[in-house]
């Protein structure tokens, strides 16, 4: 039994504000070294007492199975400016060794039905308490502005909505995705192009001189 929540949820707490720092941290050495950084930035929380509760309810998770299966109770996002960033940040995740990932989720590619897209990574963090260490799963969301915009707005709009959602405006929910995406696609392609255009450039003032 949980008896103190706050308690509870001061390691969930200590995990986000440190994965925060090294995520961004992360930022700071690609600008330092003048390389485009695949992060733009970084936000992080820990779920809300009322929140982990409608879930243990809705996927009948036990008090005393909170912390082996609820694996989004400490949850950081990454936003990235383009889709390609979204993987050159996950293979950089999988290099580090101050965590260690215990699944990995790619509804970038695979999106779900609702037209939601993100990567999402599960680690096992380990964090110093005054008790020794602890080791706490934690989620990190790996996805473009425009789907985080999309999916706050879709987030927005089903919890303001009472009652059953009406299925002509999931579909045009959905279809605004598809319009996303389309998008991030084509800002790809652009900068692309951009440094295609660049190298084409560089490549000639080296020949002239």
């Amino acid at each position: 039994m949980v008896e103190n929540w706050e308690h509870f949820l001061l390691p969930y707490q200590q995990a986000v504000s440190e994965l925060k720092v090294k995520l961004r941290g992360m930022r700071t050495q690609f600008i330092a070294n003048n390389e485009e950084s695949p992060i733009e930035f970084v936000t992080g929380r820990v779920k809300p007492v009322s929140s982990i509760k409608e879930k243990m309810v809705r996927r009948e998770v036990l008090e005393d199975r909170i912390e082996q299966d609820m694996q989004d109770i400490a949850g950081v996002r990454v936003m990235c400016q383009f889709v390609e960033d979204i993987y050159e940040v996950v293979d950089l995740l999988r290099k580090r060794t101050d965590m260690t990932i215990i699944e990995e989720r790619d509804y970038v590619e695979n999106e779900k039905p609702s037209g939601y897209r993100s990567y999402h990574i599960v680690v096992e963090y380990p964090i110093q308490m005054m008790q020794g260490e602890k080791k706490i799963l934690a989620e990190i969301q790996v996805r473009t502005m425009e789907m985080n915009f999309w999916a706050t707005i879709e987030h927005t709009l089903n919890y303001k909505f009472d009652g059953e959602f009406p299925s002509v405006l999931r579909e045009r929910l959905q279809k605004a995705s598809v319009t996303a995406y389309d998008l991030d696609k084509e800002m790809s392609d652009i900068r692309k192009q951009i440094h295609l255009a660049q190298k084409y450039q560089n490549e000639r003032r080296d020949s002239e001189e």
